[in-house]
């Protein structure tokens, strides 16, 4: 179901947003029928509630929305959207009671409750339509909305169809879709070209590990985008217990939040030169697996000791960032679904990032909330450095101790931009665990949004 809004109609009826301390005082200025018919209901304002208004002839002429209070809306991001599934079929235009500053995110939010993951089974919800708000993007908002589901449709589909050939497929399709290049480098060819790291993760499957390189833009400042494409993480010979592996197809979800904010910057058409990066492999167990002990030599020159082969994420991106940073790009990104860490300090629902430079951090931090794509910053705090310096190596994937997971992490990325100034790294869950209003169970962009709006100030667009 495409996401878009419904065409402004003289036949979509007028929808007025109640809080739910405000109900009398709009009933105060209304025909007795109407105070009656709400009387007679069990609307009150609620947040997720609805009713819907007959005329004298008891055809519908107006739609009232629960918009609730200032505190439940607080508990969740698209408040607006829990009513788009309560409404009759039909269309609607927002009369009143929608905050200006609240129009583009309940919007979005709105056509977002209309995604379901319908590949093996139709599971598109039944949402009423909204002609877009007075004063709002609407282009741009079904460009954010399609970049969402792209982002969702990959991290829902399991790993016997959303493996490394076919993240590949997935990329070249959306390279199509916007006239931009890519080429690709799979199997044996990644040690001749030097990522010796990705080779080394996903040689054990069948299915090929592959870096794939997408560029798009041939003007302005230069942008790239790194994300992991573990397409299933076993643990490799460090297994992960069943209980840890239920999720494993998300772990590509750093590669699913690129390609959809890299949708989002084609279709927006911005004025930047944009690289997308995505190793993509399967950490799986055969007798070609890595080994703990190993030690991998990196496309940097730096020496891994693999002391867990389940922390095979930040392996892949480091070639695939040693390789961006060679060109040193205005800003670099990198996205992941990285650390247990990070989830354990901030949630499933912020995303967690570092930033090299404050100026960096602080336009993420300004662009999140309007975004309604919450981000927290986390430190890249230098006296846990000597965590990740094993002695027999340069570096150590898996410092002992379990102290700091996400920092330490990070810090080991850090140590393949050594060129690029301008570096900010994403550790997020890209899961809804529940449905909520305008989230879905199942995949979930995070960061996109509040990267594409950091972008003007970040790049001077």
């Amino acid at each position: 179901m495409p996401l878009t809004f419904a065409a402004p109609d003289a036949d979509a009826l007028p929808l007025t947003l109640i809080e739910q301390d405000g109900l009398d005082a709009w009933l105060a200025d209304q025909p007795d029928r109407v105070k009656a018919w709400v009387g007679a209901s069990s609307f009150s304002g609620a947040l997720g509630t609805a009713l819907v208004i007959p005329g004298e002839d008891g055809a519908p002429v107006a739609a009232l929305a629960g918009y609730g209070s200032e505190a439940t809306r607080a508990r969740q991001r698209f408040p607006l959207a829990a009513v788009a599934t309560q409404l009759p079929a039909g269309a609607y235009r927002i009369a009143a009671g929608l905050p200006a500053d609240r129009a583009e995110t309940e919007a979005l939010g709105w056509l977002l409750a209309g995604y379901g993951f319908s590949r093996y089974r139709d599971q598109t919800p039944k949402v009423a339509g909204l002609v877009a708000p007075d004063g709002v993007d609407a282009a741009r908002i079904e460009i954010l909305a399609t970049a969402e589901a792209l982002t969702r449709d990959l991290v829902n589909t399991p790993a016997s169809d959303m493996g490394p050939s076919a993240l590949e497929a997935a990329a070249r399709a959306l390279a199509t879709d916007h006239g931009a290049s890519i080429e690709v480098t799979t199997g044996t060819d990644l040690l001749e070209k030097n990522f010796p790291m990705i080779h080394a993760v996903g040689r054990a499957a069948t299915d090929e590990p592959r870096l794939i390189d997408m560029r798009w833009g041939e003007e302005g400042p230069a942008l790239t985008l790194v994300g992991k494409g573990v397409c299933f993480d076993t643990g490799g010979l460090n297994l992960k217990p069943g209980s840890s592996m239920g999720l494993m197809k998300k772990d590509m979800g750093g590669s699913a939040n690129v390609l959809g904010l890299a949708h989002a910057i084609m279709a927006l058409g911005l004025k930047l030169r944009l690289r997308v990066l995505i190793p993509a492999v399967e950490n799986s167990v055969s007798g070609a697996s890595f080994r703990p002990q190993d030690i991998l030599t990196s496309r940097k020159g730096l020496s891994v000791e693999i002391n867990n082969t389940d922390a095979e994420g930040r392996l892949v991106l480091a070639d695939a960032l040693a390789l961006a940073d060679e060109e040193k790009p205005d800003l670099l990104v990198s996205m992941a679904t990285l650390t247990g860490a990070a989830r354990v300090a901030v949630g499933p629902d912020l995303a967690a990032f570092f930033a090299t430079e404050d100026r960096v951090a602080d336009a993420l931090g300004r662009s999140a909330g309007p975004s309604a794509d919450p981000v927290w910053r986390l430190p890249y705090h230098a006296p846990y450095e000597e965590m990740i310096e094993p002695g027999i190596a340069d570096l150590d994937n898996a410092p002992s101790g379990g102290f700091a997971g996400a920092i330490t992490a990070a810090l080991f990325l850090r140590r393949f931009v050594t060129n690029t100034s301008a570096y900010a790294h994403f550790d997020i869950f890209s899961y809804q665990l529940s449905a909520a209003p305008g989230r879905s169970k199942g995949g979930f962009g995070q960061g996109g949004r509040a990267i594409l709006g950091a972008l003007p100030d970040l790049l001077d667009l």
